[in-house]
């Protein structure tokens, strides 16, 4: 069982409309309604490829009912928290061109009881879990140490810990030694506090979060492709996408580490089953989560052989 925990979950409407135009009506081509923040992602993709999971998460009003609902009817066994403000509602605007635009709003804030609550709600699951995926900003109420705190205990328990978050929370956490972090470029960028003009910037910049404490580091480059590096070495892996093929990167990288966890969350077969769900993830509408039917392993390669001089497409800048 792969244990899940979204400390700020939303309920997430997309709408497909042709293009943006400020201060006019826009007609909806398409729409959709999903569960929303990044630990959920992970539940969706682990569930739609048969894995059991359980995601752990803070549920308020009608929206956390709401959520609660569309996780269950995906097989997911939701341990909801309850707190007395309402659950986030986020909307996205997809353009044919893959253009997303996002309007997040900030969510609740917890009370001390509420995320202590969450976090022996984590603690009672920890000890039957393979994986715990800890992911998301922190919502309003929780200091950055938080995550440290539930590494702590969930070490304490024999779990082990993959943590998808970025600003404060991110170097605050390494000192309790996660088992792996999974920035994307922009957040390894942040938390080394330079650019990254090259892979091989992304590297030295995964070897500096290795030496502040993380086990091993699963970086999203985008368009770029992925590393993995770890005490074993570092290992690179790209899939082809072709021209026109891409719907909508929203939840691109939760499903990579779903996938990355599914194969064991460790090793170059890990990093090819996490390339494999990113990029088919980025073929589907919305946040829409990929089956296995939409992964095509054959396009997905894994080497030692490391472009370091390549130029990042979407370069990295602290911020």
């Amino acid at each position: 069982m792969i244990l899940t925990v979204t400390p700020n979950p939303s309920l997430d409407r997309t709408y497909e409309v042709p293009g943006l135009a400020r201060g006019e009506v826009l007609r909806a081509a398409g729409e959709r309604m999903d569960p929303g923040g990044k630990g959920v992602n992970v539940s969706r993709a682990l569930a739609a490829a048969g894995h059991r999971t359980v995601a752990v998460l803070p549920l308020g009003g009608a929206p956390g009912a709401l959520v609660a609902e569309l996780l269950a009817a995906q097989g997911i066994e939701v341990a909801g928290v309850p707190v007395a403000g309402h659950t986030r509602s986020n909307i996205a605007l997809a353009e044919p061109d893959a253009t997303l635009t996002k309007i997040n709003a900030p969510g609740p804030e917890l009370t001390p009881a509420e995320s202590e609550a969450l976090l022996a709600a984590v603690a009672a699951r920890a000890a039957t879990a393979g994986w715990i995926a800890c992911c998301g900003s922190l919502p309003r109420g929780l200091a950055p140490e938080w995550y440290a705190e539930l590494v702590t205990r969930a070490h304490g328990h024999g779990a082990r810990i993959a943590l998808d978050t970025s600003g404060p929370a991110l170097p605050a956490a390494l000192a309790a030694r996660p088992d792996v972090v999974k920035p994307n470029a922009d957040e390894l960028a942040a938390a080394v506090g330079r650019p990254l003009v090259t892979v091989g910037d992304a590297v030295r910049a995964a070897g500096e979060l290795r030496a502040a404490g993380a086990g091993a580091v699963l970086a999203s480059l985008g368009a770029d492709g992925q590393l993995l590096v770890s005490a074993d070495g570092t290992h690179y892996g790209y899939a082809e996408v072709p021209a026109g093929a891409v719907r909508s990167n929203v939840g691109a990288g939760d499903a990579s580490l779903a996938g990355f966890l599914a194969a064991g969350g460790t090793g170059p077969a890990a990093l090819a089953a996490a390339v494999a769900h990113g990029a088919a993830a980025v073929r589907l509408p919305g946040s829409a989560m990929p089956a296995p039917r939409d992964l095509d392993p054959s396009a997905v390669t894994v080497t030692t052989d490391v472009p370091l001089g390549r130029e990042l497409s979407e370069q990295g800048s602290p911020r």
